[in-house]
């Protein structure tokens, strides 16, 4: 049963852990008809206007646990999903005048405005929404700054202007501009906007007596504090169901590696190359800057590096990403078909938690004994950490290049750089590019933000064995693994 003081993350997480549970207990039918009763029995709402309204949300979240569309009428592409029901509130006016106004002499804000919206009523100015462009001269006009830029949270955290408002107020996404990187999920205040989830169809492979191996992202160090260690992690994993847990670190550390080879070749051609880590940053590339496709490197992701190691010690191994990415159930969902050796799922770091706690795994403090990524293959989730790693990879490699990086952190950073490149005036060789601001560390499926969790993160990756990538490598036999597309 949700209680009043619930945030959105309390609910969504509570979605999560029910939905874990029942599968598995088996108990899935008719989750969609019951949970939502269960959950919120009523008769006085906790959150929305009523209870109704709140067990129609309900049913969508649970809808996407389970990896459906939200609504079944409106089967809609893609992992990033709009729960109808849940979007409301937001005004769809996005200039208004506020009571600051002092229907001042000047009238500069009416005097800034190009298209005649902005007139002078008895107590303050009013902007006609019919005539309104929203091009904000007026608001910049205002000398009590009296007019409140009012634009939805989600459509101004879309990095590729994705999110649209249709007739009836409800948002819609675009697919063809999206880049499935979920900053508007992080961005609703009424948790209008979720994803897919692949947790159901795991939890019934563990079932089956499969082997699912977990693959857990860099940035899993910290998310569970800071005694919870890659060993305590493993433990848990195996007493999940999963047959093992390894570190993607370890695939940072193929990846560096293998491009620093094809760094220090373009270099030598005097070709500019772009990372293929982000798979937001790689599907803003595909969709919004096409000719750049041929410089994006050919070195495969760290998770499928580690997912093509897996499926050669074992074809029949099934493999499941964990870590904080959104965008990677999108890699996983639409790049597995054409790119063999691809993980077989994707989870975040909150599904991974509300597994633990549907199964009654409790997590236990370990010693720092048990690492199988190099503290460079362990940075990856960082913004920067990437050029670190392949720059630290030309030493072990002897390679002499003197090349430059523009590092970016954040989507915006990215389409900068990119346009850059794109006009032939990029002064830096290579780019390294991160969608999420600092990195996947502060990724939409976090447990906690990155703020929180970077504290204990760096007090476990301090303590990890400084071995170097070259060294690494060799000790897990991975250079042996095709890394390229």
């Amino acid at each position: 049963m949700l209680e009043a003081n619930y945030t959105l993350e309390n609910v969504k997480h509570v979605v999560l852990y029910e939905v874990a549970k029942r599968a598995f207990e088996g108990r899935m039918e008719e989750i969609e008809a019951t949970l939502p009763y269960e959950m919120a029995p009523g008769p006085k709402a906790n959150f929305r206007c009523c209870v109704y309204k709140e067990r129609e949300i309900l049913k969508e979240r649970i809808r996407l646990a389970q990896g459906k569309d939200p609504a079944p009428y409106r089967p809609r592409p893609g992992i990033v999903q709009i729960l109808r029901a849940a979007c409301e509130g937001c005004p769809i006016t996005r200039f208004s005048v506020t009571d600051n106004c002092q229907r001042c002499m000047s009238k500069k804000c009416q005097q800034a405005c190009r298209f005649g919206a902005i007139s002078m009523q008895r107590e303050r100015a009013y902007i006609d929404a019919d005539k309104c462009k929203e091009c904000g001269r007026c608001a910049e006009a205002c000398p009590y700054h009296a007019i409140a830029d009012l634009m939805r949270p989600c459509k101004r955290s879309c990095p590729v202007d994705a999110i649209s408002t249709g007739e009836d107020g409800i948002v819609n996404i675009d697919y063809e501009k999206c880049i499935q990187c979920g900053n508007c999920i992080k961005n609703c205040p009424f948790g209008a906007i979720s994803e897919k989830s692949f947790m159901v169809d795991v939890i019934k492979l563990i079932r089956a007596g499969i082997p699912v191996h977990a693959m857990v992202a860099p940035a899993v160090e910290g998310q569970f504090g800071k005694e919870i260690t890659m060993g305590s992690l493993a433990d848990a994993c195996k007493e999940l169901g999963f047959a093992s847990m390894i570190e993607v670190a370890l695939g940072g550390d193929m990846v560096a590696d293998s491009e620093a080879k094809e760094w220090a070749e373009a270099y030598e051609k005097g070709e500019k190359k772009t990372t293929s880590c982000c798979p937001a940053f790689v599907n803003m590339i595909h969709k919004h800057f096409p000719e750049l496709i041929g410089n994006i490197s050919t070195t495969v992701s760290p998770m499928q590096a580690v997912s093509r190691l897996l499926k050669q010690q074992d074809p029949a191994a099934v493999t499941v990403f964990v870590g904080p990415c959104v965008a990677k159930k999108n890699e996983v969902l639409f790049s597995h078909s054409i790119e063999g050796g691809n993980a077989d799922y994707a989870l975040t770091f909150d599904e991974l938690q509300a597994m633990f706690e549907a199964k009654g795994v409790v997590l236990k403090a370990k010693a720092n004994d048990f690492q199988q990524g190099s503290v460079y293959g362990k940075r990856f989730g960082n913004a920067g950490g990437v050029t670190k790693a392949v720059l630290r990879a030309f030493e072990e490699q002897g390679v002499k290049a003197d090349v430059t990086v523009k590092g970016c952190n954040g989507a915006l950073e990215c389409k900068n750089a990119l346009l850059l490149m794109k006009l032939g005036k990029l002064p830096a060789d290579f780019i390294e590019g991160m969608v999420c601001v600092g990195g996947c560390v502060n990724g939409p499926g976090s447990v906690k933000w990155e703020a929180e969790a970077k504290r204990d993160r760096d007090t476990l990756i301090g303590g990890a064995d400084s071995r170097g990538i070259q060294e690494n490598i060799a000790e897990q036999e991975a250079d042996r693994v095709p890394m390229h597309r």
